[in-house]
Formats: C-alpha cells, sequence, structure tokens
C-alpha cells in the first residue's frame, strides 16, 4: 500500500523532525541575538540569554567604596548603594582571595582602623578612625542574586551614542543607498534579456543560453580587480554607480536563469492570441509577461537583497570608505568587532539591527520564493 500514488510515506515523521530540526537550529541564535541586545553588559557576563528572564546569583566585579564623607560619633563614615538595580547580596568580602568571606550584615575589619558592612540590599556603611580624603578606598566582592534587566541603552549607544558606535545608524542608510538600486536593476535588465530569450527567435539564442548557465559557477572574486580596473579606466572609479554596476554584473547570470526559466513554463496560448490581436512584444512583456512572472521576480529580490545587504568584499573592493562616508554595516560590524571585542552587548545589538532588514524582507516575500524557484522545472 506504501507505493499507492497519493497515499502518505511510512518515513514522513523522517521528514517532519528533519524540518523542525533545522527550524530550531535557525532560531536559536536568532532569538539570542535579540535577547543578548537588550541584555546589559554584566549579565550578558554573567549568564546566557536563556537565563534572562530568571533571577541569577552571580559573583560581581569587585566594586570600590565611594561618596561623601561625614562625621559621626567620632568616626568619618562613608554611605553608599553598591548596585544600580535591586539586587539581594549573599556573602561578599574585601579580598580577591575570600570573597565570600563574609554574609549580610556582617562588619569586616581592616587595617588601620577602619570597618566595612554590607548588607543584603547592596547598601554599606564604611567607618574609619580617621579623615580619608585623597586616600585609597577599599574594594568589595559581592555574590548576589539580581533582578533580570533589559534596557534600550545599547541601541541609543550603537545608533545615536559615541562616534565610533553612532556610524551604524549611517552604515544602516548606507546600506540601503547600495541595496534598493543594486536589487532593482538587475531584475530591470534580467527580465527583458529573459523574455527576448524565452519568447523571441532569434540566431544564437541557444548559444545565450549555454553562456549564461557557465557564468552562474564563474567565482565573482575572479572578476573583482579586472572590473574595478575597467571602472576606474572609464571613469567610473570607486562610489556607489561603481558598486551597483558590480552587483548587477554578478547578480545578472542568476537572475536571467530564474526568469527565463519561469517565463518559458507560462501558458504559450495567451502570448500567441495576444500576437494575433496585433499586440507587440513590448506590450506582451509589460502587460502579460511581467504580471504573470512576479513570483519569479520576488524569489530573485529576494536572493539579491540579501546577498547585497550581506557583502562585505564588493563593498571594500568598489567603495571609498577610507572617510566613513559610504561604510556599509558589515564593515562597521568588523570594525566594532576588532575594537570592542569585549562589549558583546554593542554586537549582539549591531548584529541585530544588521539582519532585522532581511528578515522583513524574507518573510514578506518568502510565500514567492519555492513558487518561483520551482517554476519551470515540471511541464
Amino acid at each position: 500500500m506504501d507505493n499507492i500514488a497519493g497515499s502518505k510515506s511510512s518515513l514522513s515523521w523522517v521528514v517532519n523532525i528533519s524540518v523542525v530540526a533545522l527550524v530550531l537550529l535557525w532560531l536559536f541564535p536568532t532569538v539570542g541575538l535579540f535577547v543578548s541586545s537588550f541584555r546589559t553588559a554584566d549579565q550578558i557576563a554573567g549568564s546566557g540569554w536563556w537565563a534572562s528572564v530568571s533571577t541569577q546569583e552571580r559573583q560581581n566585579p569587585a566594586i570600590r567604596i565611594a561618596g561623601e564623607e561625614f562625621e559621626r560619633d567620632g568616626l568619618y563614615v562613608i554611605e553608599g548603594q553598591l548596585f544600580e538595580v535591586e539586587a539581594d547580596v549573599s556573602a561578599w568580602g574585601t579580598s580577591s582571595r575570600a570573597p565570600e568571606a563574609f554574609g549580610p550584615g556582617d562588619t569586616a575589619e581592616l587595617s588601620k582602623d577602619r570597618t566595612v558592612t554590607v548588607q543584603a540590599d547592596g547598601s554599606y556603611v564604611f567607618t574609619a578612625t580617621e579623615t580619608q580624603e585623597g586616600k585609597r578606598l577599599p574594594r568589595v566582592f559581592t555574590t548576589a542574586e539580581t533582578a533580570p534587566e533589559f534596557t534600550l541603552e545599547n541601541y541609543d549607544r550603537v545608533l545615536f551614542g559615541a562616534s565610533g558606535e553612532s556610524n551604524m545608524g549611517k552604515a544602516f542608510f548606507n546600506t540601503l543607498t547600495v541595496t534598493i538600486p543594486a536589487t532593482i536593476i538587475p531584475i530591470l535588465v534580467a527580465a527583458f534579456a529573459a523574455y527576448a530569450l524565452a519568447w523571441m527567435d532569434f540566431k544564437g539564442r541557444a548559444l545565450l543560453i549555454a553562456m549564461i548557465v557557465g557564468l552562474l559557477v564563474v567565482p565573482l572574486q575572479l572578476a573583482l580587480i579586472p572590473l574595478l580596473q575597467l571602472h576606474n579606466n572609464i571613469g567610473i572609479g570607486k562610489g556607489y554607480l561603481g558598486v551597483w554596476l558590480a552587483h548587477t554584473g554578478f547578480g545578472l547570470p542568476l537572475a536571467i536563469y530564474l526568469l527565463r526559466n519561469y517565463m518559458v513554463g507560462l501558458p504559450k496560448d495567451i502570448i500567441e492570441n495576444a500576437r494575433v490581436d496585433g499586440a507587440t512584444d513590448f506590450q506582451i512583456f509589460v502587460k502579460i509577461i511581467l504580471p504573470l512572472s512576479f513570483p519569479a521576480l520576488a524569489s530573485f529580490a529576494i536572493f539579491q537583497f540579501l546577498w547585497v545587504w550581506n557583502d562585505l568584499l564588493v563593498a571594500l573592493v568598489f567603495l571609498i570608505d577610507s572617510t566613513g562616508e559610504t561604510t556599509v554595516m558589515t564593515r562597521q560590524i568588523v570594525e566594532l568587532l576588532g575594537s570592542r571585542g569585549g562589549n558583546w552587548e554593542i554586537l549582539a545589538t549591531a548584529a541585530f539591527i544588521s539582519i532585522s532588514v532581511p528578515l522583513v524582507v524574507f518573510f514578506a516575500m518568502q510565500k514567492y520564493l519555492v513558487r518561483g524557484l520551482l517554476a519551470g522545472s515540471v511541464k
């Protein structure tokens, strides 16, 4: 019975499990990046993103006592709070060798007649028999439970903050400036070429199709330097125009191949009837072929948009970014990684900003993706 057409395969559960596994493999790091982009540096250093909504107990970095000094009962006193957020201290100490030597409410006797008392809420009282002005105050090591904390400060720093980070906002618009024309231009050119190769009869058509298929396997790295030299020789040089033309050239073979395969599968009777009614090739292309080819156009648009948005190599070669005026997001993230390798909250925020637009584009147009790719494969 398993071989009867239309019957459900006995291995369908394997397919379902594989699909779920692939979805989870993609979803976990994406969700982790999203959650980490709203966490503080201390929380990222203390626990993974999956623990972000639970109370965490961790040993905090040393905090040096500071505050206004005043006299009370013949002692010089400094009072303050160790944490900016609510915390529950379970143990504390004044030395890295014994960071959990005392409990909440205990008093630590220090040298030179000084004492420190730390309460469970993180408040402390420091006392000394002589003034501590100009002297180095002791450090306090704490083990505390901290409540979950989320903040928009990371996004504010990346988009509008200090000069080294605020470039991400400019890089975002630079990437849009590169990506949108580099997606639209090859679609316009490829649509005309695909229609000619699919429905217009002329000599050398089969050879052109074979050449286009052959260009699909040519590594773009081979053409980067010759193409840049050509741009310099004809006066284009480096800039937005150069990177648009480069992405157009690299994307055209796939675009023509996909659109041509789709257009060949369109009903022949519709086109022949239009020609009988006196329609020109341009009218057939604009009024019949383009509306019917929208799934294929959308599928290529997704591919091209994702490729250009995430590109670094072509942008490095064809864009002038020594001044930072044309820096794209991939380049900016690399620079953040080099100068701020320990600031994971900044890197996570910058990375999520970078992937947010491709995610929106993909989910908005993904229903056309499979339809466009499989069109023409079955007659």
